[in-house]
């Protein structure tokens, strides 16, 4: 079986009752599209446990891509001539990932992590797919993190930027492809017009995610295979 979740957001305890309640085996697969950490305070050991399983994956969401760039950023020796040097805009994306986006949580996490372990997160972090494909019961279904910005249908998925999968919202209004399902998180399914709901949303060819657990909402899976839902 392929289950599917989204947008974590450093709740430890709804990702290990998440796994109890679909009963993860070795034969199944869990594929989590991205924005793992952040805002909650369990980002890292949410990580720490996918990067120690061979059935959980993950997507590049755009909390992890700015994460990986502001680590790498803060992993250099800290002196006053360094921040001196410091580009405005990297200055503005440090405060907007640990005052914005919640990346403080992530920050402290990361801190408490041996250098081994913080080498394997970075690491980790940077081999992240930004997209995957599955067919399951003659259905396709493209699995990404945040939507298709500059879509064309004959544009290869190859041919889009990290920007435009991960920090564009997708328009859940527009049929995008009459052969595949998209499967995308990034915007909570409570800003969905007609849908306001913590639910996962699924229409007009799209299937979104985010049930709003970065936000006091619920986590949400899908099972590919079966169709049947799960919350927590």
């Amino acid at each position: 079986m392929i289950y599917v979740t989204a947008d974590l957001h450093g709740d430890y305890t709804k990702y290990t009752v998440l796994l109890e309640k679909i009963n993860l085996s070795s034969k199944d697969a869990l594929v989590i599209l991205g924005d793992v950490i952040d805002r909650g305070s369990q980002g890292i050991k949410i990580l720490m446990d996918i990067m120690g399983r061979d059935n959980v994956f993950m997507l590049l969401g755009n909390h992890e891509q700015i994460a990986l760039a502001c680590l790498e950023v803060l992993g250099q020796e800290i002196t006053e001539e360094s921040i001196a040097n410091l580009e405005a805009a990297t200055t503005d994306m440090l405060v907007e990932w640990l005052y914005n986006l919640g990346g403080q949580a992530t920050l402290d996490g990361f801190s408490k992590l041996s250098q081994p372990d913080k080498e394997a997160v970075l690491a980790y972090l940077e081999e992240l797919p930004l997209y995957e494909e599955f067919e399951i019961n003659g259905q396709t279904y493209l699995l990404v993190h945040g939507g298709l910005e500059n879509f064309a249908p004959d544009k290869e998925m190859d041919d889009y930027t990290a920007d435009e999968l991960i920090w564009h919202r997708i328009d859940y209004g527009r049929r995008y492809f009459d052969d595949k399902m998209i499967m995308t998180g990034h915007t909570p399914t409570r800003n969905i017009d007609g849908h306001h709901v913590d639910r996962i949303y699924q229409n007009n060819g799209h299937i979104a995610m985010d049930c709003g657990a970065g936000f006091g909402g619920v986590l949400g899976c899908i099972c590919l295979n079966t169709g049947e839902e799960f919350y927590v």
